[in-house]
């Protein structure tokens, strides 16, 4: 991995934003990154959204009510993206890199559990079931697309947020998956904290330096 160039951090006040625009922009920087192009990682909430994976299916959505779905290019199926729930969405050059999408797949659910157990909560992936999982239920969400060698979209950490909108859908196709946050444990530490905890483990399973 140490062929990447750097990862430079974008970070967002956690004002919500509009989901399609921040889509649009990863496939952009996607499409026209050179081999000389940084790496970026991406931090910041939406607005309330469905996102509806290639792999989804319409029952799956079952009362979307007033929130909007957007079926998108990412694996996987449909989830609920909104404020209290930290995205990170990581543009990286996998072949400059040196790693493929299962190992990059690896580093988000790790630093997702490292990050985690800083908190005193216990996590776990699941090789069969992309995200990272809690004795209350599924805690983060991953799902990637990768094209021109390059990565996008990312990871979805649900820290302090509304879960009500999860019963209006079969997220990632279970229809019996219960949905938990950080703040379920008594653990309110501010999206500021947890984004700095998991900056830190991602990089460091990266191995490279951080700019921005």
């Amino acid at each position: 991995m140490s062929q990447a160039l750097s990862i430079e951090i974008d970070r967002d006040d956690w004002t919500p934003q509009a989901y399609r625009p921040v889509w649009l922009a990863m496939r952009e920087y996607c499409a026209t990154r050179t081999p000389q192009s940084p790496d970026k990682l991406w931090l910041l909430s939406h607005e309330p959204v469905f996102t509806q994976g290639r792999n989804g299916r319409a029952e799956h959505v079952i009362d979307p009510g007033n929130i909007e779905v957007i079926p998108i290019d990412r694996g996987g199926q449909v989830t609920y993206h909104g404020p209290g729930q930290i995205m990170a969405y990581v543009l990286f050059d996998l072949k400059r890199g040196g790693f493929g999408i299962r190992r990059l797949v690896s580093a988000l659910e790790d630093s997702i559990i490292e990050t985690l157990a800083t908190f005193g909560v216990d996590a776990w992936s699941n090789r069969s079931a992309p995200g990272v999982y809690t004795s209350r239920g599924k805690i983060a969400a991953v799902g990637l697309r990768v094209s021109r060698g390059c990565s996008f979209h990312g990871l979805a950490l649900n820290v302090d947020m509304n879960l009500e909108p999860f019963g209006r859908i079969a997220p990632c196709g279970y229809t019996d998956m219960p949905i938990t946050q950080l703040a379920d444990f008594g653990v309110r530490p501010g999206l500021d904290v947890v984004a700095d905890r998991l900056i830190e483990a991602l990089t460091s399973r990266l191995s490279v330096p951080v700019t921005g």
